[in-house]
This record gives C-alpha cells, structure tokens and sequence, in this order.
C-alpha cells in the first residue's frame, strides 16, 4: 500500500514546483529567525527574498555536524523555547551530544513521513508491530513507534535488549511486522532457532530495519533467518530521525527519499561539486518544512548514490542506494580506502562464513595491519567438529585453512588488501543488544 498515494506519486513537473516553493519558503524562513543562516546566506550572496531556484542549490554553503555542535544546545533554533514540544539527541564526539528539537508540527511531520516507510516496508493498518529499536534520546524507538499508530498498527514497544522477553513477545503476540537494526534482528533471530521456533513458524512476515550501514548478505540472512522480507529505513536525527527514506517491498532496490519534505543532492566528498545520476558520493539534504530545526544542505557524512528510474511500486521518489558506509566510518590500510560494508559484501561470498564480523585494525612499527575476524555458519562448524571427533584433525584443519585462505584471496582480488582472517564459532563474533553495532576495533594511534 502506499500511505499519502496524492503525495508519494505525485508527477515529476509538479514534485519539481512544490520543493521550489518550500525550499523558497525555507531559505527565507530561517534567514529571519536563525542567525547562523543569516550570516551564512549573506555571505554567498543569496538575498532573504531570493527564490533560490533548485539549480542554484549549490550556492548555499553546507551545514555541517560541526555547526550544531558549536551553537549547542540551542543556537539553530529557529522557534521560541516554549513551542518545542520535544528534544532528542545523538552521540557527538567531544562529550556532548547532537540535540534536535521539534515543534507540535516537527512531529506530525516525524509521524507521517515514518508511516510512509513502514508502508513502504510492507506494513498495513490492523498489523502488530514489534518495535525493538531504543526507546530514549535516540529517534528510533519512539520514531517508529508514533509513526506504527499513524499507519493504524499496534505497537509493542519492545526497545533493545532483554532478548529473551523479545522473543517470548513476538511467540506470543504475534506480530507480522518488526523494526529493529539489522544486526539485532539477527540476533532475535538466532534466540528464535535456538528456542527451536523455526521462520515458517513465527508469525513475522516483514522487518523494517536501518539504523547502521549493513550488507546484502546480511539481507539474505535476515529474510532465511526471520521468514520475512526486510527493507532498509533510512534517516538521521539532525533531519527528523527514521523516515527519510525506505525501499518499497516490491523491489527492494534503493530507499524512497520524501523528496516532499527533505531536497537530496548527492555531491563530490573533496570538492563538495555536485554528482549525476548513479555517481557516488556524500549524501546532502535539506529540509522543506521544519519549523524548529531547520537545516540546509546538512552534509550527512553517509556515501550513496542518487536514481530517478522509475519505480514498479508507482512512487515517483528518487531512491538512494544502500548506505556504502560513511566519510568518518572509512579506514585506510597501506593506501587502500575500505569501508566495513565492503568487507561483509565480500565475506557473503564464501559460503561457510556468516554475517557476523569484525574489523580490527593494528600498526606494527610503521605498517597497518587489518585483521577479520568472522563466524563460520553452524552448518560449517558442525561438519568440522565432526571430523575432529573421528580423529580427523588433519581434514578439518585443511578445510579451515582452506576456508583462511580463499577468503583471504576474495579480499585481495576485490577491495586490494592483505587481511589476517580469524575463523571463530557460531556465538563468538559481534552481536547487538539493539543499539548501533560498531564493526571497527581501531588499535593505531593516529595523533
């Protein structure tokens, strides 16, 4: 189904009109009330009554995570205190967080724009939704929760952890659809196989699920693992939270961006030009029509890609490429630029391993060095604890060493670094307990 069809199907001349309006609307807004943009927009030269066509975007300087961060906690604000109705924040760098807030119209907003992406995601009026995403500063939890009512579904506001109660509230209530991050809902699903509850025997059809850069393989296991369809949701706090953008359940290839509310631009990670169609580069937005917290041209740090092909679900949305990873996620190893999501791409080639792995990165004397650590699948480590069993150590070690090597092999050939790889069992590797999982274990000092 598709939420606001009058709003998400709308042409591509008349979608073009209405983001110049607002983006007018926008520019001149928050040239009055913030005195950051103020300042800012008069030194590009770009006047308060500017209609600021979309072409000359580019114009406007980038908003940045750093310029929050000085003018905390409320410095962009472009409303009086007494109309936030919330504040939320995300982890920041230097001790004190990112704090966003939101007026009674930021959250109608918040609410609807989540409903589009759990429709989008498969979810319908009458579902239960098991929503194990965080409830608390973090705009997940609650994020999807307002949004889950606004579709017409029941919410269970699981939040993260407590795995096992989860599990007992998706076995007893029911639900057809979850939100959570994809690592999590791994792990639900490895508690689910390990209570003997198989997917065709839980009651979930779809997951919703984002909140962290995640791979393909990761996908297929997820969909076998859970007995669903899973969509990537997109969003970040400094936007508005989850809701930015979702793939359609019918293609699964790139998420919807609500172009209504939020202007995507991708743009060059050196130079900041802007990209084409299909180039990959930083992920730019601006919001349409926040009131408390407006920002343009927020420079998001996440790298993708931008496409306008049309869509068999009917929406006329430009759709954003899977997360590659971000500027910050991406470490360099003897002059080779990798992000985690390029390791687990790779990984999910080799049939023995699962989706459950770890970066650690070293320096001995002057050279980095990156090991992967990754879980062989149970399948795999049964056959060779079998072999072990029957006195055939010397088998099961050339199958490990063998498993060792072609990875490594994979690794070389595709991404053009020599990576330790550490085999562990089932249960040994990274798990979440709901929140971000971090994939990189960083042991050099760079100062």
């Amino acid at each position: 189904m598709i939420f606001e069809p009058e709003l998400e199907t709308l042409p591509n001349d008349r979608l073009r009109e209405l983001q110049a309006e607002r983006l007018a609307a926008t520019v001149r807004y928050v040239s009055k009330r913030v005195p950051f943009y103020g300042e800012t927009l008069s030194a590009a030269g770009v006047k308060h009554a500017d209609m600021v066509p979309i072409e000359d975007l580019p114009t406007i300087p980038f908003t940045r995570k750093k310029d929050l961060v000085e003018h905390y906690p409320y410095g962009l604000l472009a409303v009086p205190k007494e109309e936030v109705v919330r504040v939320h924040a995300s982890s920041g760098t230097t001790g004190k967080p990112t704090v966003v807030a939101y007026t009674a119209a930021d959250m109608d907003l918040f609410a609807r724009v989540v409903a589009r992406c759990l429709a989008l995601g498969g979810g319908q009026p009458g579902f239960t939704l098991h929503n194990a995403y965080g409830y608390g500063l973090f705009t997940g939890g609650l994020g999807l929760d307002a949004g889950g009512m606004r579709l017409g579904m029941a919410v269970v506001p699981a939040s993260g952890g407590m795995t096992q109660r989860q599990v007992t509230l998706i076995s007893d209530l029911r639900p057809e659809i979850i939100s959570a991050t994809p690592s999590y809902a791994l792990t639900l699903a490895q508690e689910l196989r390990s209570r003997g509850i198989s997917p065709e025997e839980n009651s979930l059809r779809y997951a919703v699920v984002g909140a962290e850069p995640w791979t393909e393989p990761m996908r297929v296991e997820i969909d076998a693992t859970l007995g669903v369809r899973c969509t990537n949701i997109y969003g970040l706090s400094e936007i508005i939270g989850p809701g930015v953008a979702n793939e359609c359940i019918e293609e699964r290839h790139g998420s919807h961006i609500q172009e209504d509310f939020f202007l995507p631009e991708v743009v060059d990670p050196q130079s900041g030009d802007p990209l084409e169609d299909g180039e990959e580069g930083v992920l730019v937005l601006t919001t349409l029509t926040k009131q408390a917290l407006p920002l343009l041209r927020y420079w998001t740090g996440d790298i993708t890609s931008l496409s306008h092909e049309p869509c068999s679900c009917g929406r006329t949305f430009a759709r954003m490429s899977q997360i590659k990873g971000r500027t910050d996620d991406m470490i360099i190893i003897r002059g080779v630029n990798l992000y985690p999501t390029q390791i687990g791409d790779v990984l999910g080639l080799v049939r023995e391993l699962s989706p459950h792995f770890k970066l650690v990165v070293s320096r001995e004397g002057l050279l980095d060095e990156v090991e992967v650590r990754v879980e062989v699948t149970e399948e795999f480590f049964r056959a060779v604890s079998v072999d072990m069993l029957s006195d055939e150590v010397v088998e099961a070690d050339h199958v490990l060493r063998s498993c060792r090597e072609r990875t490594k092999t994979l690794l070389k050939d595709s991404l053009g670094v020599n990576a330790k790889v550490t085999l562990l069992a089932p249960g040994e590797g990274p798990r979440s307990e709901g929140g971000k999982l971090s994939r990189i274990e960083d042991h050099r000092n760079l100062n």
